[in-house]
């Protein structure tokens, strides 16, 4: 595919980065692929550490612990993120109830049909206690003897708050005399604090998603459709070693719907490009958004895209330990009403929250939202999206995540350089 003329200057800097980042990625059994004009783009995940076995484990203690302070005697989770992050365990969720079983003390169990045993298995990464019901068995019925095993029949059981309501109905009239709670109190009290595991897995996804942009840059061509663009950048990840979740292309004005427009999308003179891409390593989520002008930037352009910049370092300014999540999101509303736009949620202006929560979920708790009241502790992670949105005109979005640490909070990804250059190809 030709450059434009707008990014031919810029080539031969990608090229060397290209060849950069080739050099310093992780070796890979699987080929690298190339064209005439483009770096050859290899496997950056391939020294990517899997979540042991001991963290999975040190993760149930946790949990046990966590019960134990909110007087909760076991917790209940149906297939999602919440059953990988405890066992290790990839379902999906149907009529056929699979469920985690955490006892306050003791093993965990999964409860599955009975033909699905060998395939729970699998993946299943601590214990193996599956315990099988038949297609004419109830299957809260199998629920109900693990915890009367487990001594905890009676007691308080929690559910992870996205159970769904057949099954939290279906354990209610199995174990009626049980006190069915809102088990999320523990399982957010484990996902919502990354280890230094879950941490790298995130940096490197982060990094391919860099990668891809930095490639996908100089390819934009007047006229082309953004489902083309959207196809360049699932291309690039996947080259580079990661699972591509989405790569959303706006083009023009539907660069001011921050989830789009059904209507046809190409790439105008001098017109907007928002790009919001995000992949998956070892199942642990990056989820970035760059804003491009393809040709020269308006001045209108320049100002909102300037200002949402700011906005960012104004989140990472404020973001500091032990601040209300909530206040991260006031600092920068209050910078962008002082400039007229808003007020609160109205466009034009920042229609969304802030930014939400991250790891093995693309939109976790907590969130950067007005309200939010939990205090910003290490290990969290979050976006950092302050888009500004003009209907009927144009939207900016620059996003990046960012992880707290003991000495506040660090980034994932570097911000965006300028609007005529936003990934400092041509420093």
């Amino acid at each position: 595919m030709s450059l434009t003329k707008r990014n031919f200057l810029k080539a031969g800097g990608v090229m060397a980065m290209g060849a950069g980042l080739a050099a310093c990625s992780a070796t890979s059994a699987s080929e690298p692929t190339e064209s005439a004009d483009a770096p050859v783009l290899k496997n950056m995940s391939g020294n990517a550490v899997p979540i042991t076995i001991e963290e999975r484990r040190a993760r149930i203690a946790k949990a046990q612990r966590l019960m134990g302070e909110q007087g909760i005697d076991a917790v209940v989770i149906e297939p999602g993120a919440a059953m990988t992050y405890f066992s290790g365990v990839q379902w999906w969720r149907s009529e056929r109830l699979v469920a985690l079983v955490i006892p306050k003390e003791g093993e965990v169990s999964i409860v599955a049909p009975y033909f699905e045993e060998p395939s729970i298995l699998e993946s299943l990464k601590v214990g193996d206690n599956v315990r099988t019901w038949h297609e004419h068995e109830n299957p809260s019925e199998v629920v109900k003897t693990v915890l009367d095993d487990r001594g905890v029949g009676t007691g308080t059981i929690g559910l992870e708050e996205s159970v769904r309501y057949f099954v939290a109905d279906g354990l209610a009239k199995a174990a009626p005399q049980a006190t069915i709670v809102n088990g999320a109190g523990v399982t957010r009290g484990c996902r919502m604090f990354k280890s230094p595991a879950e941490i790298a897995l995130m940096q490197i996804a982060a990094d391919v998603v860099m990668a891809a942009y930095r490639h996908v840059a100089t390819r934009f061509e007047l006229g082309m459709s953004n489902t083309e663009i959207s196809a360049m950048m699932r291309s690039a990840i996947s080259d580079l070693g990661a699972r591509p979740t989405f790569a959303s292309v706006l083009t023009g004005e539907a660069s001011a719907y921050p989830h789009g427009t059904n209507a046809a999308q190409v790439v105008e003179e001098n017109g907007v490009i928002l790009m919001d891409c995000g992949c998956t390593v070892e199942g642990y989520q990056a989820d970035i958004s760059r804003t491009f002008v393809f040709g020269e930037p308006t001045q209108k352009q320049r100002d909102v895209w300037d200002t949402c910049k700011r906005g960012q370092e104004i989140a990472m300014e404020t973001a500091k330990l032990g601040v209300p999540a909530g206040e991260v999101d006031d600092a920068v509303r209050a910078y962008y009403t002082s400039l007229g736009y808003g007020p609160d949620y109205q466009t034009p202006g920042l229609s969304h929250r802030l930014g939400h929560g991250i790891g093995m979920e693309g939109h976790e708790p907590v969130n950067f939202v007005r309200g939010e009241t939990t205090p910003l502790q290490p290990g969290m992670c979050f976006s950092n999206e302050p888009g500004i949105y003009i209907f009927g005109e144009f939207g900016v979005r620059l996003e990046d995540c960012l992880y707290m640490t003991e000495d506040g909070p660090k980034l994932f990804s570097e911000f965006s350089h300028t609007i005529e250059d936003p990934m400092g190809l041509s420093a």
